[in-house]
């Protein structure tokens, strides 16, 4: 998606220009600059390309009023952080906004058909054209990154030389200049030629740079470039690994290592963000003098929290944490968060009970739940009020963000930072479980456990083949209980959208998939016209959720591209499906927390030859 044109930009109160004195190249919405133009990604305005600057250089833009606070003590928790910044406004009254630079650099004249650094085509000042022929130049649609994250300039010079020759500056030695041209026979890189005036060397097409080992054949590793870091910023540690070549808009180029968590209960009501910066240091008292003393010295002024409150708090952060003697990871801490939440869900929160100031509302519903247990649901809430915040963690590049570890993630900034960029949104869910017994039975079932199976095992070869140490593989989170809650969100999801009106890709899943857990929630993904209004929260009532379970059962018997879709050995482009395609349970990106990987409708509704397989095959026909 490319961002809409420049506007000419003034300061609200007086019409001048910034302070900043930076030409405005385009404006994206902030809930973009955390999903897809993050820190280090590429974005087009225009003709022109550019990269989104690091958090050390964009520091400056992302302070102020126009990138506040957001403060959330669980998900700050983990990813050891004090806070989190929404991205910089960008309407006309904005003062800053997100810093870029220009990249790639190496840019093409449609007309003179140089191929050469932006700068020495002479461009007249804030303008992207020839100095020669005012014509608007191309950027490269080329670059290279390897799987640390790194990012640089197709080594054009060493592509038509053959050279081994690392050296960026080494264009122009030979004493030619670059040309590219395009022949108009056919779309293909065959069709795009590139050529040096030296006449040492013919001219050569693009065709095979895309092969894996196409630059490492010419001996050609990563030097670790950093671009959004600066022009010539390179990785201390540097780098070496081998180099890829992709098209400069490819999803591969960036996918960001994106952390959510709700505020729940005792930290949703806000009270205990004044205390974002002293957590670290309070839980290293247990004495409740100690603390009031350290409190006493922070706020000269008085603590806005009193002492039993700062105590309550204190015990709920302990309460979260992971009960294991190992030291815990990310993903181990990840899944504390989650089960706090679950109970949370679980017990719910009265309203009533709460202050205008709570922001985590969930509810029993008024009619008889009692209805839903022939079709093994319990437990559902009705989630009133909700906020979610998803934190930008890191971003990877050729390596799926679901799937990476710490060393594959490319940090926001080339120094440690106490914040990361986040959004919040607010918004209205309906949360329900599933019968433990039933699912217990079902679960243990060889067709079943057999048939989710097939998925691990496909899902763990992808991790495995990413991976740079296959033995330290991030492991499979497919088990049967996941796949049939994952596909039964996806499920409802579709139902929801066309029974009552929602854009799927305003809906999102939650899932709560573990040994303990088996819940999931829907919820309003964005705070749009389609976010809280108490549409989803009526589906929740019993007797309409029942008939969306049962609408939605009797749809997932059927697909369009049945047969096929539901003998499949395996769908998807890794195999990691069964019988899941884009016309029955797939949702937009947006939607989906595993990417519509582990999904299959005959956990739901069974297969022809095998029907005990879904959970609610006994639905069937009803």
């Amino acid at each position: 998606m490319t961002p809409p044109p420049a506007r000419r930009r003034r300061n609200a109160a007086n019409g001048t220009a910034p302070a900043h004195n930076l030409p405005r190249r385009g404006t994206v919405r902030r809930a973009q600059a955390i999903s897809t133009y993050g820190v280090g990604s590429l974005i087009a305005v225009d003709h022109e390309s550019f990269v989104v600057s690091g958090l050390d250089e964009a520091d400056r833009s992302w302070r102020g009023d126009e990138s506040p606070v957001v403060h959330e003590r669980r998900l700050a928790r983990l990813l050891d952080v004090d806070c989190f910044r929404l991205p910089p406004a960008s309407d006309d009254t904005s003062k800053d906004g997100l810093r870029v630079r220009r990249f790639p650099l190496m840019h093409s004249c449609p007309e003179c058909n140089d191929l050469q650094p932006h700068r020495d085509f002479s461009p007249p000042a804030g303008r992207s054209v020839c100095g020669t022929c005012e014509v608007d130049l191309v950027p490269s649609r080329f670059v290279v990154a390897c799987e640390a994250g790194h990012l640089d300039e197709f080594p054009y010079w060493q592509w038509v030389h053959r050279s081994t020759d690392r050296d960026a500056n080494r264009i122009g030695m030979c004493g030619g200049r670059l040309r590219m041209r395009t022949t108009g026979r056919t779309s293909s890189l065959r069709s795009i030629v590139v050529s040096c005036t030296c006449g040492q060397v013919p001219e050569v097409s693009m065709e095979g740079s895309f092969r894996r080992n196409a630059l490492k054949d010419l001996r050609l590793a990563c030097r670790g470039a950093r671009p959004w870091l600066g022009t010539s910023a390179t990785d201390p540690a540097g780098c070496g690994l081998p180099l890829r070549t992709l098209q400069r808009g490819s999803s591969s180029v960036w996918q960001p290592v994106l952390k959510s968590a709700l505020s729940i209960p005792p930290w949703s009501s806000g009270r205990a963000d004044p205390l974002a910066a002293h957590w670290a240091a309070l839980r290293q008292y247990d004495n409740p003098e100690h603390i009031k003393i350290y409190l006493q010295g922070a706020f000269p002024s008085g603590c806005p929290v009193p002492l039993d409150e700062v105590m309550a708090l204190l015990d709920a952060e302990r309460e979260e944490d992971p009960q294991d003697d190992r030291a815990p990871g990310l993903d181990h801490r990840y899944r504390a968060l989650r089960n706090k939440e679950y109970e949370r869900l679980r017990s719910g929160n009265d309203e009533s009970e709460q202050s205008r100031d709570e922001q985590f509302v969930c509810e029993t519903p008024l009619g008889d739940p009692g209805m839903l247990q022939p079709l093994g649901i319990v437990g559902p809430m009705l989630v009133k009020k909700l906020r979610e915040v998803r934190a930008l963690k890191a971003f990877t590049r050729l390596v799926d963000a679901e799937s990476t570890t710490d060393a594959k993630e490319m940090p926001l900034s080339a120094q440690p930072m106490r914040w990361l960029p986040a959004m919040e949104v607010q918004g209205e869910g309906v949360f329900l479980r599933l019968d433990e017994s039933r699912l217990d039975t079902w679960e243990k079932a060889p067709a079943v456990a057999a048939r989710v199976e097939r998925m691990r095992t496909a899902h763990q070869r992808v991790l495995e083949q990413r991976a740079e140490d296959p033995s330290q593989a991030v492991e499979s989170p497919a088990t049967p209980r996941m796949v049939l809650l994952h596909t039964l969100a996806h499920v409802l999801i579709n139902e929801w959208s066309l029974e009552a009106g929602y854009p799927s890709a305003s809906l999102r899943e939650r899932l709560y998939a573990a040994d303990d857990m088996a819940g999931v929630l829907v919820y309003t993904a964005t705070s749009d016209s389609a976010g809280s209004l108490g549409g989803l929260v009526a589906q929740g009532e019993p007797v309409a959720l029942d008939r969306a379970v049962r609408s939605a059962i009797r749809r997932a018997e059927w697909c369009s591209s049945d047969p096929l879709c539901m003998e499949a050995e395996a769908a998807g482009s890794t195999g990691t499906n069964l019988a899941a395609c884009h016309a029955c349970v797939m949702l937009p990106e947006t939607s989906c927390e595993h990417n519509n990987i582990l999904l299959d409708r005959a956990l739901l509704v069974g297969t022809p030859d095998e029907p005990a397989l879904g959970f609610f095959a006994h639905l069937s026909g009803a």
